[in-house]
């Protein structure tokens, strides 16, 4: 009988004692349960005591965690918080160096408890911190370990970040700004500060005024990786708090200090690999930057402005030398205005009387001028080849530079998310973009040229401007997928990928992605779902036992925090547990916490996961809300809550677990591998039938024949021969039974003739109902030559076999009538 749900097996352990196995009753309150225990051992004041899990991060158990308490968990027996607080607080206050020291390192690990931090608070704790961090002048371990318990303890937000003093703020500011500090000690302090700035306006200025940009950028440049995160970290923080104004202040100042070079150099071409954290800080000082363009991408040309005007007419006079223009020209100004609206036609504005009017639409706005205006005065042999190129060809076939610009300045801010918002996991940066100032700017320059150079290939006219955007756009996805480093070789990659090439790759796609509509193969198709789909599950679950590691994302910040999660090789438990940052695939034993897959109830996802709807969650992004799911497991329903590192591990978790519990994959990755898969086997089954059309209904059967009285005429020795070795086989093998007329009478004029057909066993097995041996391979004598021989059974039924012997010339046939 299975034990009741409200009651779990335990061993409690105790130093110097023998370990006891308890049966642990979640109804009886937990004060009754530490009596009985301390009972067992002799000891007094069972309030004095706590349990304690041994494993993982060693939380004290509670009436309002006990209920995660699962058979085979080991616990031990400590001191209660609260003894344990009072004694901590006590010790950090000691005289003595190494009591001290010791007591903020144990309080240093202790104050991830939720409940030991609300204890050791209480009892005014933070402010014996705030004392040793003010009034203290060491810089080594005693520090850390006391930055290490403050940035614990304010992680449970039981104490405002507003709170904190000026004094301790200056104090952790100057261990960023020293020099002569401890490596550890400055991590510390600029996590602290990172986590300061979002809470309040007061702080961001604080912070910024005094932590400088330079203090920062002379932190990337160290070969500390740490270092190099927790000052980025912060930097990021300045960035997201600052207003637009003060945002584009500072990236003019760290644009002036060439911090694309420092992360050039010193980050992304590091000797360590790049991790997942600086990779989502780059990616956010990426957007960060793009989006200062936001603000002219989103801006109407006003055609009563000068500054925009004298813009607009710098680009009409620099493509052409115009002759209304030249000293001493005496032309009307009607003249000159009809001079001015041809040049304009011929730069490709649409609207040629009023160029202005091309601009007016938002986005791109005037990042489209500025675009034009920048590729006029940088690249001014590039501008004036594209320009008077076009002029000379004939109208239909002419690139309109003005109109293919703006729509390339609105294809380059929707793939490079210009004016989105950040995302709070993603990581896809480009390395050329901190390689090259003025990036969106030379960017363009690149892109204008392959319009022109694409026009040209695909020999378009007015009305292919659309499509001949669509392959550029095309061009440039494709090549920005593949990460190149520098913009010299993006230049390189995306000019290699001419019109031809464009055209062949969807073509291979195409022919990937095509399915032949013909009721066989679709009814192949289905037949091989089921074994295919089998195989994808197989795969789920096997990446479920690899293991994947996670992020833990509070709404205030970015956690650095890191827990890994794997399924059990026999598939029945899942195991996970916190683990330290470097560690990408810990063993299973080192990770404390299970759920049996027998206890998983349900799967949820997306805004219906408890964790994006919890008030401190604050305004929830859409990437996370993408990538979040939720085990919920046990009767009282507890929840297991993961935030996918990337939409692909979302999809791989999300279909394993559904397999789990025994339901159906529903994730579009799922059905992407099917149709791979299911792809490349109809292809593989198909290969004997290339370039034949296969057809829609199958051909018809023939109709029977109007008798089975088939004849076929041979000799009259092969007659005697074919009779002789069909009379020996039906003596032996089928007495009883009615011979042919005329058979040979002289069965022994082969020998052993069982072995004369061994397919004759098998036809009067079909149709006498016999249990014969399997067929044997036929041994016939050299003069038995071809033979069929034709009769009638009384049901009206012939049976003709033939068969061929080892040797080419060695063969028989010969045909028997079985009746009832």
């Amino acid at each position: 009988m299975p034990p009741p749900k409200d009651v779990v097996k335990i061993a409690i352990q105790m130093v110097g004692a023998i370990p006891q196995l308890i049966e642990l009753q979640q109804t009886k309150p937990l004060a009754s349960v530490l009596k009985d225990v301390c009972d067992a051992w002799s000891l007094p004041n069972a309030e004095r005591y706590a349990l304690q899990y041994v494993d993982g991060r060693q939380t004290y158990i509670t009436e309002s965690n006990r209920g995660e308490i699962k058979n085979g968990s080991i616990l031990r027996l400590t001191t209660s918080p609260d003894q344990e607080a009072e004694r901590l607080y006590s010790g950090i206050q000691s005289n003595n160096a190494d009591v001290k020291t010791d007591s903020l390192k144990k309080l240093a690990s202790l104050s991830q408890d939720v409940t030991f931090a609300q204890e050791f608070i209480n009892r005014n704790g933070l402010k014996q911190i705030f004392y040793i961090v003010e009034e203290g002048n060491d810089t080594g371990e005693m520090l850390a370990h006391t930055l290490k318990a403050f940035m614990e303890l304010m992680e449970h937000d039981f104490v405002s970040w507003e709170t904190l003093s000026a004094a301790f703020i200056k104090k952790i500011v100057s261990y960023v700004n020293m020099n002569a500090v401890d490596a550890s000690v400055q991590q510390l302090s600029l996590s602290i500060l990172e986590n300061m700035v979002p809470t309040s306006r007061l702080l961001f200025e604080l912070v910024k005024k005094e932590v400088t940009l330079d203090r920062l950028l002379t932190h990337l440049q160290v070969t500390n990786a740490q270092l190099q995160l927790k000052a980025m970290a912060l930097l990021i923080a300045l960035l997201l708090a600052a207003t637009d104004a003060e945002r584009r202040d500072m990236m003019d100042y760290l644009r002036e200090k060439n911090i694309r070079q420092f992360i050039h150099k010193n980050i992304i071409h590091s000797s360590e690999p790049l991790g997942d954290e600086m990779a989502h800080y780059l990616y956010v000082l990426q957007s960060v930057s793009l989006n200062l363009c936001e603000r002219r991408m989103r801006t109407s040309m006003d055609p009563y402005s000068q500054e925009q005007r004298e813009l607009l007419q710098s680009l009409r006079q620099t493509a052409f030398e115009s002759e209304s223009e030249a000293p001493g020209s005496n032309f009307s100004t009607e003249r000159r205005r009809s001079l001015c609206a041809k040049e304009f036609r011929k730069l490709g504005f649409m609207n040629n009387s009023n160029p202005a009017e091309d601009l007016r639409r938002a986005p791109p706005g005037l990042l489209a001028l500025d675009n034009m205006v920048y590729f006029s005065r940088h690249t001014p042999n590039a501008y004036s080849r594209f320009v008077l190129e076009n002029s000379s060809r004939e109208d239909k076939h002419e690139c309109p530079f003005a109109r293919s610009s703006i729509q390339l300045t609105l294809i380059l801010c929707e793939i490079l998310h210009v004016g989105e918002p950040c995302s709070e996991t993603a990581q896809a940066f480009y390395p050329m973009f901190f390689g090259q100032d003025h990036f969106f700017e030379e960017l363009f320059c690149i892109c204008i040229q392959l319009v022109n150079k694409t026009w040209k290939e695909m020999r378009a006219t007015q009305e292919d401007f659309d499509k001949v955007l669509q392959v550029v756009r095309e061009q440039i996805t494709r090549t920005l997928s593949l990460k190149p480093t520098s913009l010299e070789l993006f230049k390189t990659r995306v000019n290699a990928l001419n019109y031809s090439e464009i055209l062949k790759l969807r073509q291979t796609e195409r022919l990937h992605q095509e399915e032949t509509l013909a009721v066989p193969v679709l009814e192949l198709r289905e037949r091989l779902k089921p074994e295919l789909l089998e195989l994808i599950r197989q795969q789920r679950l096997l990446h479920l036992c690899e293991g994947t590691l996670f992020r833990k994302i509070s709404s205030r910040r970015r956690q650095d925090k890191l827990w890994y999660c794997r399924l059990s090789p026999n598939h029945k438990v899942l195991h996970y547990g916190d683990v330290e940052e470097g560690v990408d695939s810990p063993p299973i034993e080192s990770l404390p916490d299970k759920i049996p897959v027998a206890d998983m109830k349900m799967l949820l996802m997306g805004k219906e996961c408890p964790h994006t709807k919890e008030k401190s969650s604050g305004k929830q992004n859409k990437d996370v809300l993408e990538l979040a799911f939720s085990i919920v497991y046990d009767v009282e329903e507890y929840c297991l809550n993961f935030i996918a590192p990337t939409r692909y591990e979302f999809c791989l978790w999300t279909d394993g677990l559904n397999v789990l519990l025994g339901k159906e994959m529903t994730s579009e990755r799922m059905q992407t591998d099917l149709d791979v898969l299911l792809s490349m086997e109809l292809k593989l089954r198909l290969l004997d039938l290339e370039n034949i059309s296969i057809p829609d209904t199958p051909p018809p059967v023939p109709k029977p024949p109007s008798n089975l009285n088939f004849c076929y005429d041979f000799s009259h020795a092969e007659h005697w021969a074919g009779a002789c070795c069909c009379r020996a086989w039906c003596e032996e093998e089928t007495p009883g039974l009615p011979l042919l007329p005329n058979a040979c009478a002289n069965p022994g004029a082969f020998p052993r003739p069982r072995r004369v057909l061994a397919h004759f066993s098998h036809v009067a097995a079909l149709l006498h109902d016999d249990k014969l041996p399997p067929p044997r391979p036929p041994r016939l004598p050299p003069q038995c030559p071809h033979l069929l021989v034709p009769t009638a059974s009384p049901r009206g039924v012939a049976v003709t076999t033939a068969a061929a012997g080892r040797r080419g010339s060695d063969c028989a046939s010969a045909s028997h009538v079985l009746g009832q």
